[in-house]
C-alpha cells in the first residue's frame, strides 16, 4: 500500500505521539477481554489482530481471554438442545458443555490464533484446562422470593467459578514470545469440565500477572451516567457510589465488579471499551481519548 506525502506525515505523527505511551507500557502486561461485535464483525476482527501484533511488536505482552456465548448458542440450535438461563447464566448439562468446548476451546479459539498469526504474530491457543491453568470450582446459584423461608439452591451444571490460576503456564507462554490466547473451561479437581464468565477469567488471569491493564470489550461505548454521557476517568469510590444510586445495575454489573476486583488486586487500571470500533484496543491504550471507561484505584 502506497501513501501519498500528506498520508505518509499523517502517519509519522501518529507514531511520533504514540511514542510516550509505548514507552511507558514496553515489558508491562496488558490482559485483553475480546468478545461482542469485535469477535464477529470480519473488519472488526482484522483490526483487533493488528491491534494486538502491534502491541507484542512494541515491546508490551497481551493476554487473550475470549468468550463465545452467541456462537455456543447457535450450535446448540444447530444440536437441537434446548437452552436455558438462570440469572443470566447458561444451564450447562453434559451434553451442553460438550458443545461448549467445541466452541471455546475449538472453533473460536483457533479462529483467533490464525487472525493473530495473519496478521504476523505468534499465538498459542490454550483452554483453562491445558496444564490445569485454571482450576475450576462448580458455581452455586441460589435464589429467593418473599414467600420462600429459605433461599432455593439452583443446580446449573457444569458453570463454575475460578478457584485459582496457574501462572506459571502464561509465564511460559511469554517467555517463550507467544501470544496467549485463552478459552474460559475450567478444570475441577475431579476431572470435570466448567465453563466460567470470560470476563471473570479476564480480571483473575490479570490478577495474578499482576498486569498493567485489563481491557474488557463490550458492545456499548462505555459506562454512561444517567443522562446517558459516558463517564471516563473513574475511581473505584465513584464506582461503588454509581452502583449504590443506581446508575450501574443490571448486566454491567458483573463486568465492573470484575473491573473493580483486579484494580483491587494490583492491576493498574482496568478499561471497558466499545469494540463495535477499529483499533478499539490500540485507541484505549496509545491516545488520551481512548474509547470508553477508565477504572483506577486512585483515590
Amino acid at each position: 500500500m502506497s501513501l501519498n506525502r500528506e498520508e505518509a506525515e499523517n502517519t509519522a505523527k501518529v507514531i511520533s505521539r504514540a511514542l510516550p505511551y509505548i514507552q511507558r507500557f514496553a515489558g508491562k502486561t496488558v490482559v485483553i477481554k475480546y468478545g461482542g461485535n469485535a469477535m464477529v464483525d470480519d473488519r472488526l476482527k482484522q483490526s483487533f489482530a493488528r491491534d494486538i501484533v502491534l502491541m507484542k511488536a512494541v515491546g508490551i505482552n497481551p493476554v487473550v481471554v475470549h468468550g463465545g456465548g452467541p456462537q455456543i448458542g447457535q450450535l446448540l440450535d444447530k444440536l437441537s438442545i434446548e437452552t436455558k438461563f438462570v440469572n443470566g447464566m447458561r444451564v450447562t448439562d453434559s451434553k451442553t458443555m460438550d458443545a461448549v468446548e467445541m466452541v471455546l476451546g475449538g472453533t473460536i479459539n483457533k479462529e483467533i490464533v490464525n487472525l493473530i498469526s495473519s496478521a504476523g504474530g505468534r499465538a498459542f491457543g490454550v483452554t483453562g484446562k491445558d496444564g490445569r491453568l485454571i482450576k475450576a470450582k462448580k458455581l452455586v446459584v441460589s435464589q429467593k422470593t418473599p414467600e420462600m423461608s429459605a433461599p432455593e439452591i439452583i443446580d446449573i451444571g457444569h458453570v463454575g467459578d475460578v478457584e485459582s490460576i496457574d501462572k506459571s503456564v502464561i509465564d511460559m507462554l511469554l517467555k517463550s514470545d507467544y501470544i496467549p490466547v485463552i478459552a474460559p473451561i475450567g478444570v475441577g479437581t475431579d476431572g470435570a469440565s466448567y465453563n466460567i464468565n470470560a470476563d471473570l477469567v479476564a480480571g483473575r488471569v490479570a490478577s495474578v500477572l499482576n498486569a498493567e491493564k485489563l481491557m474488557l470489550l463490550t458492545n456499548v461505548a462505555g459506562l454512561q451516567d444517567k443522562q446517558g454521557e459516558i463517564l471516563t476517568g473513574l475511581t473505584v469510590n465513584l464506582v461503588d457510589e454509581l452502583i449504590e444510586d443506581g446508575t450501574i445495575y443490571g448486566g454491567m454489573l458483573p463486568k465492573i465488579q470484575c473491573a473493580l476486583d483486579a484494580v483491587n488486586s494490583g492491576v493498574a487500571a482496568a478499561h471497558i471499551i466499545d469494540g463495535r470500533v477499529d483499533h478499539a484496543v490500540m485507541l484505549e491504550l496509545f491516545t488520551d481519548e481512548g474509547v470508553g471507561t477508565l477504572i483506577t484505584n486512585q483515590k
